[in-house]
């Protein structure tokens, strides 16, 4: 009885340490947009006080205009700059987050069935026909489990592919 309590916790643990690795890189990817994003504002603030000087000791209209069409132009171009940034660290995050769901899925599903099989081999199943049955269903979710994880990975490969800017535009 031990040895089954010692796999479920192994099982639990296993799945603990995803969970932990999955929090640690939201917290990573969020301190990284949130930089960005305090990075951005402050470049942007900077700029606009140098604008308003610049426009405040503007000599004609003209002037004032061409700083303003510059000023506009600048500060559009920065923060698309930023937002490029932010999608390229969010795709980043969801090749990772995908890598690791198919992981899980793949080895969290083959030590489920692992510990399944020990614990039906420890059973007094006597009828072969049962045993049979129990192995033929379980080898059926096994692929099942296996097929869903292909597909996943797929998904999120396909997904974080999408969801990259394109190369070339800067």
């Amino acid at each position: 009885m031990a040895t089954k309590q010692d796999q479920m916790n192994e099982l639990q643990k296993k799945n603990l340490e995803a969970a932990m690795r999955l929090a640690q890189m939201s917290i990573e990817n969020s301190q990284r947009i949130m930089e960005l994003q305090v990075s951005t504002a402050k470049t942007l603030f900077e700029d606009g006080v140098k604008n308003a000087k610049a426009m405040s000791a503007a000599k004609d209209p003209k002037e004032l205009m061409e700083l303003r069409t510059q000023f506009a132009q600048a500060t559009t171009e920065k923060m698309l700059s930023c937002a490029r940034e932010i999608a390229e660290i969010t795709a980043r995050t969801q090749s990772e987050v995908g890598k690791l769901v198919g992981e899980q899925l793949t080895t969290g599903s083959q030590d489920m069935f692992d510990a399944m099989q020990k614990l039906f081999k420890g059973m007094p199943i006597t009828d072969q026909n049962a045993m049979t049955a129990i192995q033929t269903a379980m080898d059926t979710t096994r692929n099942a489990f296996e097929q869903m994880a292909r597909a996943s990975a797929e998904a999120f490969q396909a997904f974080s592919t999408m969801t990259q800017p394109p190369k070339g535009r800067r």
